[in-house]
C-alpha cells in the first residue's frame, strides 16, 4: 500500500446522517523521498528511469491491488486509501481505519501481535475494556502479501460519535509482509455485504441498520482528489446522501451479486473506441482499492494504448511531457459514459526537481461466476461521488464536485 490516507473523524450528526471526514496522508513513495531514499531505491531498481529510456515489454504477471481474498500482491499500489477515526471499548480505544467496500470484516490489532506492523500501530488491550466479550474462535484473512491471523471479541464500536452494541471484530495475533509495517492506518473497516465476511456476526453497517442508528440504509462516499493541508479532504456519509458533495442525476446501477458491491459494465472505451468487455463486464465498486484494475491481458493492451511502460516496482510509468495528447478512457455504466481524461487517470509525485506521472490502471485477475471483474477504485471514485444502498441493493454515482478543479470528469448519456 503506497499510499495511505491520514485520519481525521469530525462529527456531524442531523436526522441520523453522520459524516466522517477524511484526509489523505503521504504516501510510501513520498516518505522515502522524505527521508532521502527514493531517488537510491527508484534507480537501484528502475535506474532506466533517470536517462528517459523506457522498457517496450511488460513483465510476466501483476501483483494484485485488491486488499481482501486475492492470491495477488497489495502493497505496491495502493496509492490513495482514505481512512478515519473509530473508538472500541470502554473506555474508548482509538484506532484508525480504512472504510473499505471491497471487504466485510472489521479488525484492529490485538495487543499481543508479535508482528512487526502491530508494534508500529496502535493495538487494542482487551483486559482494559469494561464491555469487553471474548469469543474464543480464531479467525484468518489471506491477502496476497500474506495472511491475516487473530482472534474474535464483541465490544461497543464508535464512528463518529454513533455507538454499536456488541460488534463482532477480530484482534489480529499475526500480520505478516510489508504492507501493515508500512500502513498508516490500524486497521480495516469492512463494509462490503455479509457472505464477504470471514468473522461470523454482522458487519458494521448491517448492526447500524439493524440497531437503527442510521436513517436509511444507505452510506456514500466523496474522495477528494490532490492534496491540502489543515482541513478533510473527503467523507464518509453514513444513512444517507449529501447534495452539496455532487452535481446532476444520480445514475443508479443494480447490484448483480451480493458479496462485493458488484455492478455490471457496459464497456471501456479508449478515445470513444470500445476496446474492453465490448459484450459486457462486471465490476466492482471498491473504495479500498486505489488504481482502476481489470484482467491483466486487457489492462496491460490499456497500458500500452497510453503510453505506460512497466517497471520493476510495481509501477507503470508515462512521460509528463505527453498528457496532453494522451487518450481519454470512458467506462460506460448504466448506459452513461463516465469520461476520465490523462490527468485524471495518472498520478504525479515530485522527485527533487523531477516530475514523475503514473498509470492509474493496474492489473488483477478476480474470477468470478459471472467472469473476469474489473475493479472500479479510488482513481475512478475520486471523480463520482458514491453511493452504497443496502436497502434496494444498488450503487449510485453522480459527478463529484470539487472546490479546485482543473479538469472535471466527463458523465454522458449514450
Amino acid at each position: 500500500m503506497t499510499r495511505t490516507l491520514l485520519l481525521l473523524l469530525l462529527v456531524w450528526t442531523s436526522s441520523a446522517l453522520i459524516r466522517v471526514p477524511l484526509r489523505r496522508g503521504p504516501s510510501i513513495r513520498s516518505q522515502l523521498r522524505a527521508s532521502g531514499q527514493l531517488e537510491d531505491f527508484l534507480k537501484e531498481h528502475r535506474p532506466d528511469m533517470f536517462n528517459r529510456r523506457y522498457a517496450q515489454c511488460f513483465p510476466p504477471g501483476t501483483p494484485s491491488l485488491r486488499l481482501g481474498r486475492s492470491s495477488e500482491k497489495i502493497y505496491n499500489f495502493m496509492d490513495a486509501q482514505f481512512y478515519g477515526l473509530i473508538s472500541l471499548g470502554s473506555p474508548d480505544q482509538n484506532f484508525s481505519v480504512v472504510f473499505d467496500t471491497g471487504s466485510s470484516d472489521l479488525w484492529v490489532p490485538s495487543t499481543y501481535c508479535v508482528s512487526q506492523a502491530c508494534a508500529l500501530h496502535r493495538r487494542f488491550r482487551a483486559f482494559e475494556s469494561s464491555s469487553f466479550h471474548h469469543d474464543g474462535r480464531m479467525f484468518g484473512i489471506h491477502y496476497g502479501s500474506g495472511h491475516l491471523l487473530g482472534v474474535i471479541g464483541r465490544d461497543s464500536l464508535k464512528v463518529a460519535g454513533l455507538t454499536v452494541l456488541n460488534q463482532e471484530f477480530g484482534e489480529s495475533v499475526y500480520e505478516p509482509g510489508a504492507a501493515f509495517v508500512m500502513a498508516k492506518f490500524d486497521g480495516v473497516l469492512g463494509m462490503g455485504y455479509p457472505s464477504l465476511a470471514e468473522i461470523l456476526g454482522n458487519p458494521v453497517f448491517d448492526n447500524m441498520v439493524a440497531q437503527k442508528t442510521v436513517q436509511e440504509s444507505v452510506f456514500s462516499f466523496y474522495l477528494s482528489r490532490g492534496t491540502s493541508s489543515g482541513t478533510p479532504e473527503g467523507e464518509l456519509l453514513l444513512g444517507g446522501t449529501d447534495e452539496a458533495k455532487y452535481s446532476g442525476p444520480i445514475n443508479w446501477l443494480p447490484v448483480t451479486a451480493k458479496g462485493y458491491w458488484q455492478i455490471k459494465m457496459d464497456s471501456v472505451a479508449v478515445q470513444g473506441v470500445s476496446s474492453f468487455c465490448p459484450h459486457g463486464c462486471q465490476a466492482i465498486v471498491d473504495t479500498g482499492t486505489s488504481l482502476i484494475a481489470g484482467p491483466t491481458n486487457e489492462i496491460l493492451s490499456l497500458q500500452q494504448l497510453i503510453g505506460a511502460s512497466p517497471t520493476n516496482i510495481g509501477e507503470f510509468l508515462i512521460d509528463c511531457v505527453r498528457l496532453s495528447s494522451l487518450p481519454h478512457v470512458t467506462f460506460v455504466l448504466g448506459g452513461k459514459e463516465y469520461t476520465l481524461t490523462a490527468e485524471q487517470y495518472v498520478r504525479k509525485e515530485m522527485l527533487g526537481d523531477r516530475e514523475l506521472c503514473f498509470s492509474g490502471f493496474q492489473a488483477v485477475d478476480i474470477v468470478s461466476p459471472e467472469g473476469p471483474l474489473w475493479i472500479l477504485g479510488d482513481v475512478f471514485l475520486t471523480e463520482f461521488y458514491s453511493i452504497f444502498d443496502r436497502g434496494q441493493d444498488r450503487v449510485g454515482l453522480a459527478s463529484a464536485k470539487h472546490a479546485v478543479s482543473n479538469s472535471k470528469p466527463s458523465v454522458t448519456s449514450r
